[in-house]
């Protein structure tokens, strides 16, 4: 496959063998990227219990999380947050976390008619104690790098 792929330091290590983004064309494909903090690898908002099992998580502060490592590997790949033209969001507890995600999305692309399109799913289970993840898409605009 050809294609640019990039990897940056200022966003978490991908869980498996892929890059953080793949350039093809105009268009850049992003990874899976859930909210683990790129030094330290600790999950924003989660709570453990005294035998390190997930005791609950904050939605709030891992949705902000997501999307400061979107844009991490957004800008390591030169291109913008404007840029984003498509999201899938995976939920791993959609009755109690979706109004709380549209908030935050909320705050990100306040302009419905700026924002990315997006589809939201709820799902079991991600590969880490995340519960959220974020797979875009963006469109470079103009001479891209």
């Amino acid at each position: 496959m050809d294609g640019r792929i990039f990897r940056t330091d200022s966003a978490p290590k991908p869980v498996g063998a892929y890059p953080h983004a793949r350039r093809v064309g105009d268009l850049l494909f992003l990874s899976g990227i859930g909210p683990r903090d790129a030094a330290t690898d600790s999950v924003p908002g989660n709570e453990y219990g005294p035998d390190g099992g997930l005791l609950r998580h904050d939605i709030t502060a891992q949705a902000h999380a997501v999307f400061a490592n979107v844009r991490a590997v957004l800008e390591a790949s030169g291109a913008r947050w404007e840029d984003l033209v498509d999201v899938t969001v995976y939920l791993t507890d959609m009755a109690r976390d979706f109004k709380a995600y549209n908030a935050v999305w909320a705050e990100h692309f306040p302009d419905p008619a700026t924002a990315p399109c997006r589809t939201t799913l709820g799902i079991t289970a991600l590969p880490t104690p995340i519960a959220i993840e974020l797979k875009c898409v963006a469109a470079f605009q103009g001479d891209p790098p």
